[in-house]
């Protein structure tokens, strides 16, 4: 049979496809186990030479010698939420003797992005952050064979520690309630994304559960779409929102820390102090919500970031430790950026 030759790198799929079996039936013949018949691995080489397929480098290379490779995918490294967890990966990773590899995969088409890298072959080990794991993405990195760590979200088949973004936006509605506002708003994000709909979730309850009305007129997204909307400029374009119904809640919670900086100037071009005129605060206390006294989050992302790399070299020493699966409940940070003056 005539090999086949275009640009597009062959995957695993297709050699499974051709030779009429399953995904790790393939891997099983590339890694040589023996609980493979004769016949199957011929069927299974016929594909791989037909197809001119050229396996993965790390499904062999973590049977024959120590990994040395560790990729971490995030949907940005460029925002200070991101930047943090990377911070604690890094520190942590030197310990390990392993090279690091950060690859963005942005947030319009992440399972391409995944696919595309997983394709080169060069990763051994991946902490995958704030990606959400639909079915394709599971099949993606199930066939590449490496020790996987998910940062932010959850699933049954791999170790992760999931960040409760429902528990820091009920905190956040809460701890608002108890200060005696009312009249409470949140900026959100014109991007639909699990982490930004479980704090609105959150909160959202938390004022259910203090007896005060939600008023949907109060729950405005930025316009902009960059970094799925958690950026100064989405901040920025939803306070205007607010100023042009001429209607202002007395306190706002924001999706993130990000939004929040951009809030924090809108409302100052408007005329409007923090927290004399308005209560502000955010989400995720990067190292700058500290100077601007600004009440948020904290997901405790430097040490979750030291602690799934830990986890990751110990799946490296053991790759058969049973998984370990964890949720981070997110912490409040009281400053004055909510003090109720009046």
């Amino acid at each position: 049979m005539k090999h086949t030759s275009n640009n597009k790198k062959v995957t695993i799929y297709e050699v499974a496809k051709q030779a009429g079996v399953a995904i790790s039936t393939v891997s099983r013949v590339l890694n040589a186990s023996p609980n493979v018949s004769e016949e199957t691995t011929e069927k299974v080489n016929e594909a791989i030479k037909n197809l001119n397929f050229r396996p993965q480098a790390s499904a062999r290379k973590l049977a024959s010698r120590k990994p040395h490779m560790l990729a971490i995918y995030v949907p940005s490294f460029t925002t200070p939420y991101f930047n943090e967890v990377l911070k604690g990966v890094k520190d942590e990773i030197k310990k390990m003797g392993l090279d690091i590899i950060i690859y963005n995969t942005g947030s319009r088409n992440p399972e391409e992005a995944v696919q595309n890298f997983l394709d080169r072959g060069s990763a051994d080990a991946a902490i995958i952050l704030s990606i959400e794991i639909t079915d394709r993405i599971h099949e993606i990195i199930h066939s590449s064979h490496i020790p996987i760590v998910l940062l932010g979200p959850s699933h049954p088949s791999y170790n992760y520690f999931q960040l409760n973004d429902y528990h820091g936006g009920y905190i956040a509605g809460q701890h608002l309630a108890k200060q005696g506002f009312r009249d409470i708003g949140m900026i959100t994000t014109p991007v639909p994304n699990r982490a930004a709909q479980d704090r609105e979730l959150g909160f959202k309850q938390a004022l259910t559960d203090h007896d005060i009305s939600i008023n949907d007129r109060f729950f405005i997204p930025g316009d902009s779409k960059k970094h799925a909307g958690f950026t100064e400029e989405a901040g920025y374009e939803a306070i205007f929102k607010f100023q042009r119904q001429r209607k202002f809640p007395e306190a706002i919670f924001c999706s993130s820390d990000t939004q929040s900086l951009g809030a924090l100037y809108a409302l100052s071009k408007l005329g409007m102090d923090v927290p004399k005129d308005i209560a502000l605060m955010g989400y995720d206390n990067i190292t700058l919500s500290r100077y601007l006294d600004l009440t948020t989050i904290d997901q405790k992302m430097y040490r979750v970031g030291v602690q799934a790399t830990m986890r990751l070299a110990e799946i490296l020493t053991n790759p058969t430790d049973s998984l370990y699966q964890t949720s981070i409940n997110p912490v409040l940070i009281e400053r004055n950026s909510t003090k109720k003056l009046s």
